[in-house]
């Protein structure tokens, strides 16, 4: 269908200017939000009406399967609007691989490229977008015959390197004998590995131990499953001998054990577009003792040696060896060490003060160790930004314009009207790195500021579609009182966590880049907070403030005026999990037992900072992600704990 716009007094008209219109013609629904209207009296799919103001339509046919045909888009003079069509001999599939695109991250606002599985860009058939650039190589694969390519690239030396070739649907079905020794593995791989996994495709491995006394272990590198409950498969739909498993990816390895010498596993594809592939070792294990003697079993189904229980490190990745654990004696007497626990965390445990010497001792590399830039460990847990030298390439203390308040005056403290559930009136310039998110003009979320130019926030406040979208959000900062910021930017891209489930809040992390970064001049009243090193410790002494405009109870309506803060205390993650039953080890629990004092609907995204005893530093420890309704007693605030996440975190912003 084919239709001309009258010359307007306007040289262009948008796309979604058009596209708008024409919906509105077709009678759609907004009451019941129906996608189905109807033209000339047939229903029509809103979802696959195109307006397409392409500058080119290219089309490409792969005649041979696994000939590689070659495909360049290149924007050196001037921007490119453009619908690249492949299609492939029948009865193949279309393998594309990408191995270069070169644009400027703008989260498919400016450059973009959507691959769909289909000859129109119909939303409900995308394979796969990209917003950002790439500079290794990977795989798309379609359902059929038939891709498309939508490229979208500004003015600028920007440019798309790839091939595409026709290939043959995968026969994915073994019959796979393991042998007697547990240390002698095979591997399985998801459907066209390592290439990104289609919306539809279908796996299946019959397993065979030696004898009825092994069973069939899979260790997976970045994904696990769980028995299906009454939520959809999203990443793969599993059957292991009639028993219904879904997958989700997560940062970490795992191991699903199946306890039978001779089991059906069976694997379907269940996302709706290309997700990452997975690729699992296989090996036979004892049934009856899965783990060797002097071995724990954790809940990820990985074994570690049971002395490493208890000493506070998350060996299993779910904090299963480091829960329930009784108070370890901190052995100041005799020539025992003091436990881990204590060592070199910034306060004195030890009356002789045994816990705090010689913390700047190179030592292993763990996670409860301060690691220098070059690549060397010490003791000392919290060594970044301290005011000390510790680390002999002085990068401790690199980076540390951070996390310094300056207070300016002070405003009148509320009575109990205005606040956080439990809080008081913040003053200007007390939380310099308090950021307000505001969508469509409304307070939506909070964040903080990391540098001039990236802020950090939680990753359900841009979940949904058209939250996703930067163009719609702007960052207040400097603020004390609504509408009166120092500096205001537009958002031009928002990096959610490849891992976050919406589900269950894991992995409740984003990262936001600012349009313009904003002006040195503004300090002391906007400056970044610092961020803690891996190893950062909080202890029952640190001073920890939650701070947002958020409501001061579930009920409440209006939300305050002026900045709130509200003192929390960190709970353990064994106090924490007795309220919430199982949490991830990437959450941490704040609050009061009363419940009194919490964060509420509003302070999404925003700090949980805190600092040490004597310290003039604040670091961001946690960001205010859920909890069950708010000031509940009983019922902390869960946070995203940041510690878990700061090498993610400087791979993107660095």
């Amino acid at each position: 269908m084919v239709f001309v716009v009258p010359q307007l007094k306007s040289p262009a008209v948008c796309e979604e200017c058009v596209g708008a219109i024409f919906r509105n013609s077709i009678h759609l629904s907004m009451k019941n939000r129906s996608s189905v209207g109807y033209l000339l009296g047939l229903p029509v799919d809103i979802d696959s009406i195109v307006i397409n103001g392409s500058q080119c339509v290219d089309k490409l046919y792969a005649n041979l399967h696994g000939a590689r045909v070659p495909l360049n888009v290149f924007s050196s003079w001037g921007g490119v609007t453009c619908h690249v069509k492949l299609t492939s001999v029948p009865s193949s599939l279309i393998r594309l691989t990408i191995t270069s695109f070169l644009i400027e991250p703008s989260d498919c606002v400016n450059d973009a490229l959507t691959v769909y599985d289909a000859l129109l860009p119909m939303r409900g058939r995308i394979l796969h977008r990209l917003c950002e650039p790439v500079s290794s190589s990977f795989s798309i694969v379609t359902t059929s015959n038939v891709m498309l390519l939508s490229f979208r690239m500004t003015n600028g030396n920007k440019s798309f390197r790839g091939y595409f070739e026709a290939i043959t649907e995968e026969m994915c079905m073994s019959q796979i004998e393991t042998h007697s020794e547990p240390h002698i593995t095979g591997q399985i791989y998801s459907p066209f590995y390592p290439s990104l996994l289609p919306p539809m495709c279908f796996c299946s491995w019959k397993f065979e131990t030696p004898n009825s006394a092994l069973g069939v272990a899979l260790k997976f590198q970045n994904y696990v499953l769980k028995p299906k409950d009454i939520k959809s498969c999203d990443h793969g739909w599993w059957k292991v001998n009639e028993i219904i498993f879904c997958g989700s990816y997560v940062g970490h390895h795992t191991v699903f054990r199946i306890a039978d010498h001779s089991p059906e596993v069976e694997f379907r594809c269940s996302s709706r577009t290309s997700v990452q592939p997975f690729l699992a070792s296989y090996s036979s294990y004892n049934i009856s003792q899965p783990c060797p003697e002097s071995y724990f079993l954790c809940s990820t189904g990985l074994c570690v040696e049971k002395s490493r229980r208890c000493d506070g490190l998350d060996d299993c990745h779910d904090e299963s060896d480091e829960i329930f654990c009784s108070r370890p004696p901190k052995n100041c007497a005799g020539n025992s060490p003091v436990h881990p626990l204590f060592v070199c965390n910034g306060e004195r445990d030890c009356i002789n003060g045994k816990d705090e010497l010689n913390c700047t001792q190179e030592t292993t590399c763990s996670a409860i160790r301060y690691q220098c830039n070059s690549g060397s460990c010490i003791l000392k847990k919290n060594a970044k930004c301290d005011g000390v030298h510790d680390c002999q390439d002085r990068s401790d203390e690199a980076n540390c314009a951070c996390g310094r308040p300056y207070v300016v005056k002070k405003v009148n403290s509320s009575t109990g009207n205005e606040r956080i559930v439990g809080g008081v009136n913040s003053v200007e310039g007390e939380w310099p790195w308090q950021v307000s998110l505001l969508f469509s003009g409304n307070l939506y979320c909070g964040a903080s500021i990391l540098s001039p130019d990236w802020l950090i926030s939680a990753a359900h406040c841009f979940s949904k579609e058209r939250l996703s979208d930067p163009r719609y959000w702007s960052a207040h900062l400097g603020m004390l009182m609504q509408g009166s910021a120092k500096y205001v930017a537009d958002i031009k891209r928002i990096v959610v966590h490849e891992y976050y489930n919406a589900y269950t809040f894991d992995y409740d992390i984003a990262l936001l880049q600012l349009n313009k970064p904003w002006p040195s001049s503004l300090r002391p009243l906007v400056q970044p907070v610092c961020l803690p090193s891996p190893s950062h410790t909080v202890t029952a002494n640190h001073h920890c403030w939650v701070t947002g405009w958020g409501y001061r109870s579930e009920e409440d309506k209006v939300l305050p005026s002026v900045l709130q803060k509200a003192e929390v205390s960190l709970l353990t993650q064994t106090d924490c999990k007795k309220s919430y039953g199982p949490i991830s080890p990437r959450m941490l629990c704040a609050g009061v037992p009363s419940g009194e004092q919490d964060a509420c609907r509003g302070d999404s995204g925003g700090p949980l900072s805190c600092k040490a005893p004597g310290g003039s530093r604040w670091f961001l420890i946690g960001i205010v992600s859920w909890g069950a309704g708010c000031g509940r007693p009983n019922l902390p605030g869960v946070y995203t704990r940041v510690n878990k996440f700061t090498s993610w975190i400087y791979s993107h912003i660095s």
